[in-house]
């Protein structure tokens, strides 16, 4: 029985898929490995936050790390906060508990309880949503609530926003981001 010939517009397709199919698991495995990276050495991932770090205990932040910064960054940025306000089984609102731009890509990281006059130079806070800068720590109404500590690489050093919030960083962020990371923990009272 003679074998039929496969059409060169077939082949030609059976080739285009295998390179997009090996192209896309290399930049995936490239993305998995060189991707920026936070963690907290306070608490585990999508773990429950220690009371310390609480309205409920003595309201300072957790050490957090990061590594894996892009080459090209030129800064980084911070924002912690809650998307579960006021109750995590109808929220309504994002509460932000903290806001940090203009971080040095050189820092690795933010010790325990880390105050104003302590941050890496260049560090610029924004306002959380006690209107306040500074670290201010979970203490939900009702539930459990996630706590989203999020990461940005940026390609620019921000002008001076002067105490932005969360909303004025993301629109002075936006176009600007290289890679973000995301380290979350957890708090019910």
């Amino acid at each position: 029985m003679p074998r039929k010939a496969i059409p060169v517009s077939f082949r030609l397709l059976l080739l285009l898929s295998l390179i997009t199919v090996c192209s896309y698991g290399l930049a995936a495995e490239g993305a998995q490995t060189m991707s920026l990276k936070l963690q907290s050495p306070d608490f585990n991932e999508h773990g429950p936050i220690a009371k310390t770090f609480t309205c409920d205990g003595d309201d300072i932040s957790p050490a957090l790390t990061w590594s894996r910064i892009p080459a090209n960054a030129k800064t980084l940025a911070l924002i912690v906060d809650d998307p579960d306000a006021p109750d995590p089984v109808a929220p309504k609102m994002t509460w932000v508990h903290w806001v940090l731009y203009n971080i040095p890509p050189t820092a690795t990281g933010l010790p325990q309880g880390v105050g104003a006059d302590a941050l890496p130079e260049g560090t610029l806070p924004g306002k959380n949503d006690w209107k306040q800068t500074g670290y201010r720590g979970p203490c939900p109404p009702i539930g459990r609530h996630r706590y989203f500590h999020k990461l940005y690489a940026l390609d620019i050093e921000l002008p001076n926003l002067y105490e932005p919030t969360k909303a004025e960083l993301e629109q002075a962020m936006q176009g600007h981001i290289l890679d973000k990371a995301e380290w979350v923990g957890t708090y019910e009272r």
